[in-house]
């Protein structure tokens, strides 16, 4: 079954987070968050076969992104090369995805992996990406490709290594940041490297949230957590002080335990991430992550308008109510960084998001 979307309307939202495909979704974001916890990324700890597998393919989605230059240009925004970079893994995914994948499931399981990648036309990447390529590890779990004793390093290899590929891409394309808050969002573009980092640490005797104030830590242990290796990336592509360019994240190092930020963190992910219509409205569902929402108009359940949307009843995410459908084009920080070392990060959308960590 060919995933398709089935999210409209605020109505379908609500049915949603009801249903249990939203069940399934959290419960595997909680299963894999409590396999991290204590564990380093550096720990040794030997990869399945299926693992090694995963490994292989976000290799040769790499390789294919050193394959396939940037344009040169001097425009800040999407590069149109990512669009090539898309076809190429576009049409050689289901082959890869065949070497381990039941042939029945092949083209469902590849839409999944497909959409993590970045949107084709926009040319950006957010945490509705990030949710598909956590959606696609659950397809994999649901058809048991991949055992529970592989959660850890499906975490700590596989997902970390995904997020390592991505940041290739938004270093060579420059990806937009789909729907950024800017300053005001965790990050640009990732959310789950900080919610499995926190848990990573939540039994750690010493090191507090505070610590990411200090450039040592950060520097000693960012190879050893994702919560610390994610704010040293932030701080190298931003400038000034974190307390600027990144408050919510500076908000957060005020929590008393890494087990309020870890726990604060899932709170968010569900208001934030799968709680939100803008985001939401891109996601697919087939039999593997199924749902029927009650408000998807005949004839577009299978197909995009022209901004890559399912239909014209489009939602603006907050701060993007623009004629282009999916909202103002904001250049990434990246591009920002690398034209200039001292250019000042570009303006955003203020929007100030509820910070659970009380």
């Amino acid at each position: 079954m060919i995933p398709t979307r089935q999210i409209l309307t605020p109505d379908d939202l609500v049915r949603f987070q009801e249903s249990t495909a939203c069940s399934e979704i959290l419960a595997f974001l909680n299963a894999l968050n409590d396999s991290v916890i204590g564990v380093k990324t550096t720990d040794t700890i030997e990869d399945s076969e299926s693992i090694q597998k995963l490994l292989c393919l976000l290799d040769a989605v790499q390789q294919t992104n050193k394959d396939i230059k940037p344009i040169e240009t001097n425009s800040r925004f999407g590069n149109a090369a990512f669009r090539d970079f898309y076809d190429k893994v576009e049409q050689t995914l289901p082959t890869w995805l065949a070497e381990f994948v039941p042939a029945e499931h092949v083209e469902e399981v590849s839409k999944y992996a497909q959409e993590s990648f970045g949107n084709r036309r926009r040319i950006d990447y957010g945490t509705g990406h990030e949710l598909n390529f956590l959606s696609f590890l659950l397809c994999l779990d649901k058809l048991e490709l991949i055992k529970r004793e592989d959660y850890t390093v499906l975490v700590v290899h596989v997902f970390f290594r995904y997020v390592q590929v991505m940041r290739g891409l938004q270093m060579s394309y420059w990806l937009e940041p789909a729907g950024s808050h800017g300053v005001w969002g965790l990050d640009d573009y990732q959310f789950l490297p900080f919610l499995f980092g926190a848990g990573q640490l939540r039994t750690h005797k010493h090191l507090r949230p505070k610590s990411i104030h200090n450039p040592e830590i950060l520097d000693e242990f960012s190879k050893d957590y994702m919560y610390f290796e994610s704010v040293r990336f932030v701080n190298s592509i931003k400038t000034g002080s974190i307390r600027w360019h990144s408050p919510m994240i500076d908000d957060i190092s005020g929590a008393k335990s890494w087990e309020k930020v870890n726990l604060g963190l899932v709170k968010m992910f569900r208001a934030e991430v799968i709680g939100k219509l803008p985001i939401m409205q891109h996601f697919m569902f087939g039999s593997l992550i199924s749902f029927s929402g009650g408000s998807m108009p005949a004839g577009t359940a299978h197909g995009e308008d022209e901004h890559g949307c399912a239909d014209h009843s489009h939602v603006f995410a907050l701060g993007q109510e623009f004629p282009d459908c999916c909202g103002i084009k904001v250049p990434s920080a990246i591009a920002a960084a690398q034209a200039s070392k001292d250019a000042s990060a570009e303006p955003r959308n203020a929007y100030v998001r509820p910070i659970p960590f009380d």
